[in-house]
């Protein structure tokens, strides 16, 4: 059990005699473990104070929660190192981390320990962004490492409570996009026509497989199937955390090695056909079979396509982005029937939430059937509604 004294009274050389003599009250306890616990002790202005910290000390025990005081203070700053230096993240992921920290967590909470961190300090970090223009989505996506650091703080039992656990975000806008973004098929064509030959290619993997950008640079032989496109990786010009500027690395959301599968439209599986023909293929980054590269010899990138996409943008009065192109694909799709679930695995979505909140409202006549349904459904009863007794089995099954 937790004790109570002050040390002014065991002074050997000169005991305090005074019965309120106003020293300070030191509570000792133990860890838990029996006489094995390491022994720990606090002091505090008053005795309620002390024995109240060594009830609750002893509580904790008997319940299992209870946490070495010690192990909470350590710094924001070196927590952060710590935990940032056990994960495995892309070198993308890293770089966003590394200038979420060094730009806003740092700063604010770097040199307080992680058992002084309340949750209004937490949110001190949210309005920081704000104050600096960030808009919502990325607020809230810069937030998620600040979170896990907080959650392995208390996984790893150095704090009680999660200080993120009542965070407050902005409000995010709508992600559903607009269907001014989304080109039409002429359009399209336009921009085709405007693109450089050997990289036309490009242009028709995005509008008629759902690529992303960045996997239409790494486009391969190998990727072309009977009838499917086979996703393998990615090309970026934002480093591969090796020394590499431009490099290849595995898709969106998925790891090492993993694939992804979108249905191949015949005309543009001739277009993959022809285009190896006219430009041949080439081994770049140590893949070979590569269907695009740069001048040079090097790995094509959005840098390099968005070179071309500018000018012809400028040209053909247009103000659409690359990835807009993934937009018509989604909508032809959607409007042929095709279901949310699968035009969300064909685009490699993290989930289908992604895509219904991005192209639900999309979805062609989702009113006239709902209204339908409805309407059918109630058949049976509509007397009811109109003011009529309520059908018995026989009218019901007549009405049905």
């Amino acid at each position: 059990m937790a004790t109570t004294f002050q040390k002014c009274k065991k002074d050997k050389d000169d005991p305090c005699i005074k019965s309120r003599c106003g020293h300070p009250w030191t509570v000792r306890y133990r860890e838990p473990g029996g006489r094995s616990g390491r022994q720990r002790e606090k002091t505090f202005p008053t005795k309620k104070q002390a024995e109240a910290h060594g009830n609750q000390m002893e509580a904790d025990k008997l319940q299992g929660v209870y946490l070495d005081p010690e192990r909470g203070k350590i710094t924001v700053r070196a927590w952060w190192d710590e935990w940032l230096g056990a994960q495995v993240l892309r070198p993308n992921t890293m770089r966003d981390y590394k200038g979420f920290a060094a730009n806003y967590l740092i700063p604010t909470l770097g040199r307080k320990t992680l058992a002084g961190v309340t949750p209004n300090d937490a949110q001190c970090v949210v309005a920081a962004m704000a104050e600096a223009g960030l808009m919502a989505s990325t607020i809230e996506t810069r937030v998620i490492p600040m979170k896990a650091m907080f959650k392995a703080a208390v996984d790893n039992d150095r704090i009680g409570k999660d200080p993120c656990r009542t965070l407050k975000l902005p409000r995010v806008a709508s992600t559903a996009v607009d269907p001014d973004e989304i080109p039409t098929l002429a359009e399209i064509a336009l921009i085709a026509a405007e693109m450089p030959a050997e990289y036309r290619l490009n242009v028709w993997l995005m509008a008629g497989a759902g690529l992303r950008p960045s996997e239409a640079f790494g486009a391969s032989e190998d990727c072309q199937r009977e009838d499917m496109y086979r996703v393998y990786r990615q090309a970026t010009d934002k480093g591969d955390g090796k020394g590499n500027r431009k490099a290849l690395v595995p898709l969106k959301h998925r790891a090492e090695g993993d694939y992804r599968e979108t249905p191949l439209a015949g005309w543009l599986a001739d277009a993959i056909t022809e285009h190896k023909q006219k430009h041949g293929t080439r081994t770049v980054a140590g893949v070979s079979g590569l269907l695009f590269a740069t001048a040079t010899g090097t790995l094509f990138t959005h840098e390099n396509f968005f070179h071309y996409w500018q000018k012809i943008m400028k040209k053909l009065g247009l103000s659409y982005k690359p990835h807009h192109l993934r937009h018509f694909f989604a909508s032809t799709m959607l409007a042929a029937g095709c279901s949310l679930l699968e035009v969300s695995r064909w685009l490699g979505h993290k989930s289908i939430r992604v895509t219904a909140d991005t192209y639900g409202h999309l979805v062609p006549d989702s009113w006239n059937r709902g209204r339908k349904a409805m309407e059918d459904a109630m058949k049976p009863q509509l007397h009811v509604i109109k003011g009529g007794a309520p059908a018995g089995p026989e009218d019901v099954a007549q009405a049905a």
